[in-house]
């Protein structure tokens, strides 16, 4: 045993000579720390647009959704050129799909801009609720939310990348140690146990927050830009009753406890925990729906009944 530490740890200590004396290589090769970190980003930046792409085609084809002809929706398109006409973009493509639940979601951007609706909005919802759902896509098309979300990613990986290659040399001969030092003890398994394994798990868990705090600031910014799109929608149709009542009847369609029946239900609806609003992409519907009543300034016990 002490024989397969001792090899373990040259091993390791090999391995990590071998990436040191890459990363000499690259380091002196390479140009300015200025412009290889502006070409790491650039690397991220592109990465993420080819993979926005060819994701947004392979997800329409997943989908199966097709094309909403105009001739089959005539009133919604109207009023989908004169939301086009208010805003920053171009005529989107309106697809309809059957998605798990009724829902709507962009990709694109302003200028190439792709609408996903669930097939059962069109019974679920008014024209005046499709209208405004569709101004609150559209707004997130204006902003490229989408999109800029994933170059964020992109470019965060990208990075992360990078600095993992830079400390694999310090990391390896740790790893060895570790590993080393349980086989000279008799006992392989307990290599995470050692002082050498507590180091490595520290430098883990560091790793973990860095990814937890890049992870928890990109949901909070797409929980802004949800609100942004409610608020831009509102401006262009100024219609937020309307907005509220959609997202009220999808959120009824989604969960079956909200349905027509669920005042007659036994049941008590479990309400999101801090740590789940955190790492939600979106803010909770409710909150959505009482932003859209105080826009609307209609605080009154009956508007509040019709909307909810």
């Amino acid at each position: 045993m002490a024989v397969i530490g001792s090899l373990l740890l040259l091993w390791y200590l090999s391995l990590a000579a071998v990436s040191y004396w890459a990363l000499s290589v690259l380091r002196a090769s390479a140009p300015d720390p200025v412009i290889t970190l502006v070409a790491l980003v650039g690397v991220g930046l592109v990465g993420g647009y080819l993979s926005y792409r060819f994701g947004t085609s392979q997800l329409l084809s997943r989908l199966e959704a097709v094309e909403l002809p105009r001739s089959h929706a005539p009133a919604f398109y109207r009023r989908l050129d004169r939301l086009e006409a208010r805003m920053d973009v171009d005529t989107p493509t309106i697809m309809i799909a059957r998605l798990p639940v009724p829902n709507a979601f962009a990709l694109g951007g302003g200028r190439d801009g792709v609408i996903v609706l669930d097939r059962s909005l069109f019974q679920l919802l008014s024209l005046d609720g499709l209208e405004t759902l569709v101004a609150h896509e559209l707004a997130h098309l204006e902003g490229y939310d989408a999109f800029v979300q994933t170059l964020a990613y992109s470019v965060f990986r990208t990075l992360a990348g990078v600095v993992f290659v830079v400390v694999t040399p310090v990391l390896l001969p740790i790893v060895g140690a570790a590993r080393a030092l349980a086989w000279l003890r008799g006992d392989p398994q307990s290599w995470s146990q050692t002082a050498f394994g507590r180091l490595l798990r520290l430098v883990e868990s560091g790793v973990v927050v860095a990814l937890l705090l890049v992870t928890l600031a990109v949901r909070a910014h797409s929980r802004r830009r949800e609100y942004a799109a409610d608020e831009r929608a509102v401006d262009v149709t100024g219609k937020p009753l309307a907005l509220a009542r959609a997202l009220r009847t999808i959120q009824r369609a989604a969960d079956p406890t909200r349905g027509l029946l669920s005042t007659l239900y036994v049941h008590t609806e479990p309400e999101e925990d801090a740590l789940t609003r955190l790492f939600s992409t979106h803010p909770s519907t409710d909150d959505r729906i009482e932003r859209l009543l105080e826009r609307a300034g209609e605080r009154d016990d009956r508007t509040r009944i019709q909307v909810e």
